[in-house]
């Protein structure tokens, strides 16, 4: 009888076991941190943030958090990264939804002045943009990872409703900006500067409404 040519499935032994443990604490404890520090960066500025004082919190040694930062600066990076990656998913989760141009695109808008018009939102604006005037490279690594990103992922989306007919636009990336402007205009400038309060979504709607008219009439197709 001919013997089978398939190779036997080994089991994972005890050191792969323990490896990926050791990894998932190392992520795990990795979050912590950048929980701990994003609550530090948060209250005391990044200048007044001292490793120490993370460490502090964290209730371990200086040395424990160098292991996983070799500085405050690789740190701050990590913080500016992750919050990117947070946003950027939150919105492209929204860009993936069934339904019309019209549809989809008051939802993302909806969605985004809900996010950014969120204390914690500014406020993580607001530490990012004063670091970024003294560490520029901190500016360029956030809008790149950040904003940028989340235009790229819009320009994608409306390239695909250009493709089913549902828009006529020759620059998605250009018409996704101007997206974003029309929704990131008003409310958010007041929201930055503590001119109004959290906006109700009764108070976001009409903005949505009034992007959306303007940016159909540009780029929609008409019946």
């Amino acid at each position: 009888m001919q013997k089978s040519s398939v190779a036997p499935v080994e089991a994972p032994s005890a050191n792969d076991a323990n490896e990926e443990t050791t990894r998932k604490g190392r992520g795990d404890r990795r979050q912590l941190i950048l929980d701990v520090a994003s609550e530090v960066f948060l209250k005391e500025g990044y200048a007044a943030t001292s490793m120490s004082e993370i460490a502090a919190r964290l209730g371990g040694s200086k040395g424990t958090l160098y292991n996983y930062f070799k500085s405050k600066e690789e740190l701050f990076g990590a913080y500016v990264l992750r919050n990117c990656e947070l946003h950027r998913t939150q919105l492209g989760g929204m860009l993936t939804e069934d339904g019309d141009v019209r549809t989809v695109l008051a939802a993302y808008a909806r969605r985004y002045l809900e996010l950014f018009t969120a204390e914690k939102t500014l406020q993580n604006w607001r530490v990012i943009s004063a670091e970024s005037a003294k560490s520029p490279e901190i500016g360029r690594a956030f809008y790149e990872s950040g904003p940028l990103q989340g235009v790229k992922l819009l320009a994608g989306y409306l390239e695909q409703a250009v493709r089913r007919g549902e828009l006529r636009i020759d620059d998605p990336m250009q018409a996704a900006h101007q997206f974003i402007s029309l929704i990131h205009g008003r409310m958010i400038k007041a929201r930055l500067l503590n001119y109004i309060p959290v906006p109700t979504p009764e108070e976001i709607e009409p903005e949505v409404q009034g992007a959306m008219f303007v940016f159909l009439a540009a780029y929609g197709v008409k019946a």
